[in-house]
Parts: structure tokens; C-alpha cells; sequence
């Protein structure tokens, strides 16, 4: 239910009421009792959605979720073992370039003629 702000234009009373949307606006100002009551507008009067239902995910239909849920473990399985082997892959390479690059040095311990 919204709040209402009311003043008191005899008696300078300021107020909030909730009230429901349907109800009439009040009258009488219970300061002074006189029936000089107006209703403010007011700008801080906002919805406030509390609980479910209000996300578009709330509402999403079975097999949306199973589908999706279905997605995320499939993702996992693929990222799991890529990151896994690449870095044994990643290392493995890097040891054949340096092998690669060395220079072969020759046997000292064979003397030419």
C-alpha cells in the first residue's frame, strides 16, 4: 500500500498515511480537527518488490533449466582438461626448443689425429 503525505492548511500539520489505492482522500486534520486536510504529491512513493517472482528467471520452464544446467557442466568438462594439458604440453615444448637451441658441444675425451 502507498504512503500519502497530508498537511493540515489551517494548523500547518504535516503527516504520512498508508492508505490503499481505492481509499478517499482524508479530511480532517487530527491535529486540530478541522477538515482543512490536503494531499501532497510527493516524489519518494516507490514500489518496493519483495520476495520471488519478480525476475525473469523465476519463471523459467523445466527443461530451460536442465538445458542450461546441462550447459554450464559440459563448459566444465571441456575447460577442465584443456587447461590441464596445456600446461604439460606448454612444458614439454619448452624443453625441446631448449635442446633444440643448444649447441652440441664435442667429445673431448676423443682426440683427432
Amino acid at each position: 500500500m502507498p504512503t500519502y503525505d497530508y498537511e493540515c492548511s489551517a494548523c500547518s500539520h504535516e503527516f504520512e498515511l498508508v492508505q490503499s489505492m481505492g481509499d478517499s482522500k482524508k479530511k480532517k486534520c487530527p491535529e486540530c480537527g478541522r477538515l482543512k486536510l490536503v494531499r501532497l504529491i510527493g516524489g519518494g512513493g516507490a514500489i518496493i518488490f519483495k520476495g520471488s517472482g519478480f525476475y525473469t528467471t523465476d519463471y523459467r520452464s523445466e527443461s530451460f533449466k536442465a538445458g542450461h544446467k546441462a550447459a554450464q557442466e559440459s563448459e566444465k568438462k571441456v575447460s577442465e582438461p584443456a587447461s590441464s594439458s596445456g600446461g604439460e604440453k606448454s612444458e614439454s615444448k619448452t624443453k625441446d626448443a631448449a635442446k633444440a637451441s643448444s649447441p652440441t658441444k664435442p667429445d673431448k675425451s676423443k682426440k683427432s689425429p
